[in-house]
């Protein structure tokens, strides 16, 4: 009963606390606007983005380019918009020229990778909401991350075991891996017997949780470069937003290829 006692307070401490109360507050204006679609997602998701934008300069230790940067993201994700080309190959050539753009100014792709890396994912969530049955399709996508997330977390903090990569992630186990894939997989089945989410994205959620938690590590090496433990303090418990959206920074564009390769085999 001892014994137990610090794994009780661990998992379920203050920074549960926090983090559970930061990531209501996130999840309830992310549904809002997902919701309402149109301008209001499109508003949110280029905010989250030049957020992440700044956050990613500062990471790669290039804030002077900062600025030029943000505004290179900003010209490309305004073609993303409902009054322009919407998500769409006209757009993607829009965000390949932001980052060779970057590129070619600050002679470094680390900058100007940010501009691809923070664009992509609002590109494939725009997509993905704009389908007959988007809002589903959308939701589902961010709350497979959110799943994973917690699974992985609830799973780690009360297994343990053996670390993946103590030296990237200190806190990632084998064991809060698989909790998040069996929570992804979970909630899958759910939205299948209530929404008529498709098999293939059934069948897809236990990989996406792991193409998340790869997310999660590549931003953790990119914190570990710049020794840093955050990539900002704007989300209390969280640290910034490239620490809340690492996992879904991959998810959305590959479930967005899928759900493009099922219409066109749907169509064939």
């Amino acid at each position: 009963m001892v014994a137990a006692e610090p794994v009780r307070r661990s998992l379920f401490g203050n920074d549960l606390a926090v983090r559970t109360a930061s990531g209501i507050v996130l999840v309830a204006i992310a549904a809002v606007a997902l919701w309402l679609g149109g301008v209001a997602f499109w508003l949110l998701l280029m905010a989250g983005a030049l957020t992440m934008q700044h956050e990613w300069a500062t990471l790669v230790g290039r804030l002077d380019r900062r600025r030029l940067s943000m505004l290179a993201l900003m010209a490309s994700l305004s073609m993303l918009s409902p009054f322009a080309d919407g998500p769409g190959f006209l757009s993607f050539g829009f965000i390949i020229g932001g980052a060779f753009f970057i590129a070619t100014i600050d002679r470094s792709f680390r900058l100007a990778w940010g501009v691809f890396y923070c664009a992509l994912p609002v590109m494939a969530l725009l997509y993905l909401r704009q389908q007959d049955n988007g809002l589903m399709l959308a939701f589902w996508t961010m709350a497979t991350v959110w799943a994973t997330d917690v699974g992985a977390y609830f799973a780690g903090r009360g297994i343990g075991g053996p670390k993946i990569a103590p030296s990237i992630s200190p806190s990632k186990t084998w064991a809060g891996l698989a909790g998040g894939m069996i929570a992804a997989f979970g909630f899958a089945l759910f939205m299948r017997t209530q929404f008529d989410l498709p098999y293939v994205l059934v069948l897809a959620s236990a990989p996406l949780a792991i193409i998340a938690q790869i997310g999660d590590f590549l931003e953790s090496w990119m914190k570990r470069q710049a020794g840093v433990k955050d990539s900002g303090t704007l989300i209390p418990g969280h640290g910034g937003i490239l620490d809340r959206v690492d996992g879904l920074v991959p998810v959305a564009p590959v479930v967005a290829l899928l759900v493009a390769a099922n219409a066109f085999w749907a169509l064939g």
